[in-house]
């Protein structure tokens, strides 16, 4: 038998459980596939690699793609937008609103050319190679302290957001004033007054205890939030080819895993926060035409942002 390949996975965001989920499905997928030889997928939160290989130095998210830039370690799980902001600004697209009709339209681009495009070229510019898109959360929605029923209730109102453009200028499409704001603080934004509350997903409401402060939940769908299971570029490179497609293999088998896990999740959560009297708001289908109509002015402010044919590739796939 060859010799073991180690794997250091950093889990880089919260909440831990989603992330460790996926990681452990890739571990116990790449096992499986590759019997012959062993693979040790040591799985860990910031502060267990920092006791463990960087002399109890304290790192943060934020260091993650560096550590992975140096060879420190050879695989995460990252925010897509994380990837756009600092490797693949085309990987932005998956920001936009209401660009996938549904889960079964976002697993097709997402495992198709174009989703391939988007991971491959996260390596021209860095030392990080993409492998699967994983949900984490899938389709947004918006934990509020007041109710939004139609569109029109979004106007003068402060809300969380994502600090991207594509995120902000999508509120500010229907007339709120987007703070951007890291998702696991906006309890404390809310606590301070600074917005009602803000972009969210499901399966992320309980574990950042979101529904503390939800007098209202509104199943808007305006977007996906996506990460991508990430491996260091050198490392993969000294990888024979077979077990780069047993790898690649076993990142689909469990991205998928993760996505189905992630809907699951988000559906209990829904059903909970409903049964503990959260008022759930699902736009009746004329609100989200308007909702899709004026966020249009997205797509056409960033026309000549992307990669042509990438748009309209994946709104028409």
């Amino acid at each position: 038998m060859k010799n073991a390949i180690k794997i250091r996975w950093v889990i880089a965001h919260d909440p831990l459980s989603l992330f460790i989920r996926a990681a452990e499905s890739f571990a116990k997928a790449i096992n499986r596939k590759s019997s012959s030889r062993q693979i040790d997928v040591e799985i860990m939160t910031l502060s267990e690699y920092s006791e463990r290989y960087n002399n109890g130095h304290a790192v943060t998210k934020h260091d993650v793609l560096d550590l992975m830039n140096s060879g420190k370690i050879e695989m995460s799980q990252m925010y897509t937008t994380w990837l756009a902001e600092k490797y693949n600004p085309d990987m932005h697209v998956l920001d936009l609103p209401f660009l996938f009709r549904d889960h079964n339209h976002a697993q097709a681009v997402l495992e198709g050319p174009i989703g391939e495009q988007l991971l491959a070229g996260l390596s021209a510019e860095s030392s990080v190679k993409g492998l699967a898109f994983t949900y984490s959360g899938g389709f947004r929605m918006i934990p509020s302290t007041i109710a939004i029923r139609c569109v029109e209730d979004f106007k003068n109102t402060s809300i969380r957001s994502n600090k991207n453009p594509f995120a902000m200028e999508t509120f500010r499409a229907v007339g709120a004033n987007p703070i951007p704001c890291e998702l696991e603080d906006i309890n404390i934004g809310v606590e301070d007054g600074l917005f009602i509350g803000g972009e969210s997903a499901w399966p992320r409401v309980y574990p950042l205890a979101q529904n503390k402060f939800s007098t209202a939940m509104i199943d808007s769908k305006h977007s996906l939030f996506l990460t991508s299971m990430i491996v260091q570029s050198t490392f993969w490179e000294s990888l024979d080819s077979e077990l780069q497609q047993l790898m690649k293999t076993a990142a689909v088998d469990a991205a998928r895993q993760e996505r189905a896990e992630s809907i699951r999740d988000g559906e209990m959560a829904r059903n909970r926060a409903q049964q503990e009297g959260i008022e759930i708001i699902e736009f009746p289908p004329e609100e989200t035409e308007k909702f899709k109509q004026a966020t249009r002015v997205v797509y056409d402010k960033f026309e000549n942002f992307f990669t042509p044919g990438i748009v309209s590739g994946i709104k028409t796939h």
